[in-house]
């Protein structure tokens, strides 16, 4: 696929870049109700104390110009927390009151508290106060029929890279020299087991002798945890095996020339969003919180200039697990944000499929998210991937935008195994290890994940007999509800940005 083309589909797909990091309008403190879940509303008589997100009023902070410079993004960081300051300043007295301990985010302008439902009324009637949520459960993407097969010993007894990390062209890019060097991958999942040999030596936290966590690792669960990871963990832990095999799939090297990651010579960091599986839009919080200002364990001394280039996200939030329009706008105002500091948003489209509109669960659902569909090793789009219109929010937004390796997908699980998994979890870290190799040959795509969108999508290959139709688009219309643009190219993707007029490595103002 040449330039022209590539750039007439991006900007048939990405539209105007205006980005806003809060929503207008507001509720008079006279109708709190309307301010508040109505099941939050129904707990009165039922419990002494839930757990809430409190979001807040608050000016839309101006986004910087892409790319985005670490001193760009300092500024920005900046800009947030003096927001949520003059936000959550009277609700934050309020609670200190009470003798309550929130979690404060100025990612996302909102609180997290165990609150007593006596007090509800009175903290929705503050002035600065938008919406009083349930903090609702996230959980990782239900698995296909076809999921888990463990492997003895490693991926590849013959010492060669998995069929996904060959299909997506990544061994083309390495030939050239460029292998992920000097880029951060990170992860938002169920954990990960950092000391497996495919993936300690890629941590960032790990100097080849010893291992400091501060700054690479997050455990976003703060409470309550479990036997294989207690909560607050010092140390990367995985309760699952979701996160460590994503994480491989990114950046993973078995040795001997078994590669199981697109990006071996990335570095990664890591938060745990999930217990056992599941988690909260506190926890959501959290971890995208620290993603864009990393700190030390005990949460102090944050510094932007640590911040990873890409995010992989294998998971979801759907409507049967108390996810609705009211929370996807604050749920997706964090995504805005990531976006507008430079940070590429990465997400798997859902194992719904394959009936239309099934991609409906944030994070995959949002303009701003890079959504991956799965595809199998015939290059042709795998059942369980969910397709698009996004109808769930009404936009009917076309997703997956990408399409990538899903099927059959050997990579790390904890213990120093392997395991063969099948999903759009899986899809989602091969595209998020391509824009790690983007960004290792490419340095001007740091910082700028509009760019790194272009690149990826402009130049994907036609995925093989799509003949379903979904949101009018015809099949062998490509870009489609089904696959996307088609299936990540890493080397297309490479040589478009390689053609492009040598751009300023980045940019420094405001909008």
């Amino acid at each position: 696929m040449n330039n022209s083309q590539a750039e007439r589909n991006v900007r048939w797909l990405l539209g105007p870049a205006l980005v806003l990091t809060a929503l207008s309008g507001c509720v008079s403190a006279a109708d709190w109700h309307q301010r508040v879940d109505p099941e939050l509303l129904g707990q009165y008589g039922k419990s002494a104390k839930v757990a809430v997100v409190i979001e807040f009023e608050g000016a839309p902070v101006p986004a910087p110009t892409m790319p985005v410079s670490v001193e760009a993004r300092r500024a920005y960081v900046a800009a947030l927390k003096a927001r949520a300051q003059t936000s959550q300043q009277d609700v934050l007295r309020t609670l200190a009151r009470l003798g309550l301990t929130p979690q404060t985010f100025w990612i996302s302008n909102s609180v997290a508290v165990d609150l007593p439902l006596a007090r509800l009324q009175s903290i929705a009637r503050q002035a600065k106060v938008r919406h009083v949520h349930l903090d609702r459960k996230l959980s990782i993407l239900p698995a296909p029929e076809e999921s888990a097969k463990a492997v003895a010993g490693s991926c590849n007894a013959a010492g060669a890279p998995t069929w996904g990390v060959t299909r997506v062209q990544a061994p083309q890019v390495w030939a050239l020299g460029f292998s992920g060097q000097g880029v951060t991958v990170a992860g938002a999942d169920t954990g990960y087991d950092w000391t497996h040999p495919a993936l300690r030596d890629k941590y960032r936290g790990w100097n080849g002798t010893t291992a400091d966590h501060n700054y690479h690792w997050w455990d976003g669960i703060r409470t309550g945890g479990n036997a294989t990871c207690a909560a607050a963990s010092a140390a990367p832990c995985d309760d699952n095996g979701h996160g460590t095999h994503t994480m491989g799939t990114m950046v993973g090297d078995a040795g001997g020339g078994s590669v199981i990651g697109v990006a071996p010579q990335a570095k990664w960091i890591a938060c745990r969003n999930m217990n056992a599986g599941a988690g909260t839009l506190s926890t959501y919080n959290n971890c995208f919180q620290f993603f864009l200002e990393p700190t030390r364990l005990d949460g102090t001394a944050g510094d932007t200039g640590l911040a990873p280039d890409v995010i992989n996200n294998s998971w979801g939030c759907p409507t049967t697990e108390g996810c609705n329009t009211a929370n996807f706008a604050q749920m997706e105002s964090v995504i805005n944000t990531l976006d507008a500091a430079g940070v590429l948003v990465v997400g798997s489209a859902g194992n719904d499929g394959s009936g239309c509109s099934t991609v409906n669960t944030p994070l995959a659902i949002f303009a701003r998210v890079l959504t991956v569909g799965s595809s199998n090793s015939g290059d042709s789009m795998s059942s369980f991937s969910s397709r698009g219109p996004v109808s769930v929010d009404s936009s009917n937004r076309m997703k997956p935008e990408i399409s990538a390796p899903g099927a059959s997908i050997c990579s790390s699980v904890p213990n120093n195994d392997y395991s063969t998994f099948s999903g759009t979890s899986m899809a989602g870290p091969h595209v998020a290890g391509v824009a790690a190799l983007l960004i290792s040959a490419y340095p001007a795509a740091r910082g700028n994940p509009t760019l790194l969108k272009e690149a990826i999508i402009g130049t994907a290959d036609p995925v093989a007999g799509i003949t379903q139709t979904c949101g009018g688009i015809p099949a062998g219309t490509v870009p489609n509800n089904v696959g996307g643009f088609g299936r990540i190219d890493a080397l297309q993707a490479l040589q478009y940005l390689q053609a492009l007029p040598a751009p300023p490595l980045f940019g420094s103002s405001f909008e």
